[in-house]
């Protein structure tokens, strides 16, 4: 069973600053677009490791809340306290997903989901992504709508940043569907010394001996 976007819980919800964002995408960026954007790549480089916790809201207006950590290159865990077990683990090759409720398993290729540009070695949002919208608040928080350029159609990521100083505070993951799955940070503070054992998930269903 292929394992969807919503499935992985990956959105991050707009906060209430940024959730009128303008209909319409901006053909071209301009000079004042560029500087926005030189500035969220150049913090998401900076991000190597971290932690916090968040609260997400589905597609179907569920919320799920709990703690996330991050380190740069391809590895991220988010650990739900609310659903309690649930987890969603990248590795650096694949993202899994465990549900103890149901006792189900999922995992896909970390390059097939939005995480794979967020968790790269090197963050370029001038390469491979297409960015469709820069927003600006007079607050100075600001959101970008960015797009897979290889593939368009699968979607779009919003990714908004506040505060002084400014940290990422959400993102917005809109499917090609329509569905939208949001998670707002509602902490995010650096980390060092991670376990590696955050970022490693086997398949707790299988049996010894099963193939």
């Amino acid at each position: 069973m292929t394992l969807s976007r919503r499935d992985l819980g990956f959105g991050l919800a707009a906060i209430a600053s940024l959730a009128a964002l303008p209909a319409a995408a901006q053909s071209g960026l301009s000079a004042e677009d560029r500087a926005t954007l030189a500035t969220a790549q150049t913090y998401l480089q900076n991000l190597t490791s971290a932690q916090g916790t968040f609260t997400e809201t589905g597609a179907g207006g569920q919320r799920r809340s709990g703690r996330f950590w991050l380190q740069r290159p391809g590895r991220m865990r988010f650990e739900y306290t609310d659903p309690a077990g649930l987890l969603v683990v990248s590795d650096g090759s694949n993202v899994k997903r465990y549900d103890p409720r149901l006792n189900v398993f999922r995992q896909v290729p970390l390059g097939a989901t939005p995480l794979s540009t967020f968790l790269a070695r090197n963050v370029r949002l001038d390469q491979g992504v297409r960015i469709d919208r820069v927003t600006r608040m007079q607050s100075g928080a600001f959101a970008l709508t960015v797009r897979d350029s290889s593939r368009p159609n699968d979607g779009s990521v919003i990714l908004a940043f506040a505060g002084n100083p400014m940290r990422l505070q959400e993102w917005t993951i809109t499917e090609a569907s329509g569905a939208r799955t949001r998670t707002q940070l509602t902490s995010l503070t650096p980390a060092s010394g991670l376990s590696a054992s955050l970022f490693r998930l086997t398949d707790p269903t299988r049996r010894p001996g099963r193939n």
